[in-house]
């Protein structure tokens, strides 16, 4: 597959401090990418990296201070608003935080359901809803009480991100983001989520995934992007990133990663996680 989905050409991103006496931020410099139909790119690196920043600026939630980005051909910085909105349907997204992005007050499966009545109206509840529970079925949540319980009550925090996952898959996106999706889930869940979004990919999804965790970012894409305070300090497969890293602070990263037991080479309910991870 040759479509490119995704171009960011040397973006940089600069916070202003709001006290005169501090410095600002430069939250990201000179980022470079390009990603292809069916491709996944894994952006790892510890918590104030800028992985969080580049999926804001690609998805022109916030504009970079320098450099650009083009969805599916089009530059998101010199579009009409219309046209950003447009790029918006044909991109999923799920943010860091399931607690803060979901809609408090609707049920579980109304909340999956949400963007595609938006989208295409009351007159394809149907669809919506049909599409809906099968994404929230394939994601593990299948018991009736939780799919019409509000999303506010009653859900943990692993269930939350799967909501958000249902959500942000339900018009079939051709870009997923993904910020820390599996964050607040169980070892043999997560390869499950891990699973459907590879799935997605084999099917022509391009998919973004953050992480900080080298086994995540190897069972969940292809090739990977290391990011140390804003900058890209390595990139290649996530394979090669995992076994032989250049960068000190990759290999600092594999040095901190917890050693697979034998217990869970022998646990068959975690069995994919362990064909996943190893490299």
């Amino acid at each position: 597959m040759t479509n490119t989905i995704l171009t960011a050409n040397k973006v940089s991103l600069f916070y202003p401090s709001r006290d005169p006496k501090m410095e600002g931020i430069w939250a990201l410099k000179d980022i470079s990418l390009i990603l292809k139909q069916g491709e996944s790119l894994a952006l790892i690196g510890e918590s104030g990296s800028g992985k969080t920043s580049l999926l804001r600026v690609i998805l022109g939630l916030i504009q970079s201070t320098s450099g650009y980005v083009e969805l599916f051909g089009e530059n998101i910085n010199t579009c009409t608003h219309h046209s950003l909105i447009e790029l918006r349907r044909k991109c999923g997204y799920v943010p860091q935080d399931p607690y803060g992005s979901l809609p408090p007050t609707l049920s579980v499966i109304d909340a999956v359901a949400e963007p595609w009545l938006i989208v295409y109206g009351r007159k394809s509840r149907l669809d919506a809803y049909s599409k809906a529970r099968h994404l929230l079925h394939t994601l593990g949540i299948t018991e009736e009480r939780l799919l019409f319980s509000q999303v506010r009550f009653g859900l943990s925090g692993g269930q939350r991100q799967r909501v958000a996952i249902a959500r942000a898959l339900i018009l079939e996106p051709r870009l997923l983001l993904c910020d820390e999706p599996t964050s607040m889930q169980d070892a043999s869940t997560r390869s499950e989520i891990i699973e459907v979004l590879n799935k997605r990919v084999k099917e022509g999804m391009s998919m973004i995934f953050v992480t900080h965790d080298l086994y995540l970012a190897r069972a969940a894409a292809s090739h990977g992007m290391v990011l140390l305070k804003g900058e890209c300090c390595e990139e290649n497969s996530t394979k090669t990133l995992l076994t032989a890293p250049q960068h000190n602070y990759t290999k600092a990263l594999v040095a901190a990663l917890p050693t697979l037991s034998s217990a869970i080479q022998r646990d068959s309910r975690t069995n994919l996680l362990h064909n996943l991870y190893t490299p």
